[in-house]
């Protein structure tokens, strides 16, 4: 049987979509332990989450050289560092060592605020500020309670 060109345009058409419709389901079945295992290691904790986003945008560029987002938000990762301190630690969080380490942290936030004020080399806030990754790391994962 021999398809007219509007047929045919259909059925190309029906075809498309119904391939279209099948990859996407596919795609979001494969998606689906990811998205799960993705939810269960979330905390809900929204202090930590702005944190890191000011840690990151400071610390990052400090691995290339380049100091100057830190210079210019040192004071705000401090802010950020004294709300999550602040903040309630979620269940799935040692609370003990949870709350010393955030201590930490904040202290480290501040010696970099203070050595930036005395206009310290890069050499001494490249020191400064990988400490306190080195604690933000540990409190996202040794402060974590075994599930």
């Amino acid at each position: 049987m021999k398809l007219g060109k509007k047929e045919y345009l259909f059925t190309f058409e029906k075809n498309y979509y119904m391939k279209s419709i099948v990859r996407l389901a596919v795609i979001m079945l494969a998606m689906l332990p990811a998205t799960s295992f993705a939810q269960s290691g979330k905390t809900g904790w929204p202090e930590m989450k702005t944190f890191h986003s000011f840690m990151s945008s400071t610390y990052h560029p400090t691995e290339e050289g380049n100091f100057k987002p830190l210079r210019e938000k040192a004071d705000s990762l401090l802010i950020t560092a004294k709300a999550w301190q602040a903040s309630k630690i979620p269940a799935n969080y040692k609370v003990e060592e949870t709350t010393a380490t955030l201590g930490e942290l904040v202290k480290q936030c501040e010696n970099i605020v203070g050595a930036i004020k005395a206009k310290a080399a890069d050499e001494k806030l490249k020191v400064l500020i990988s400490d306190a990754h080195d604690m933000f790391h540990k409190i996202v994962e040794k402060c974590r309670k075994e599930d």
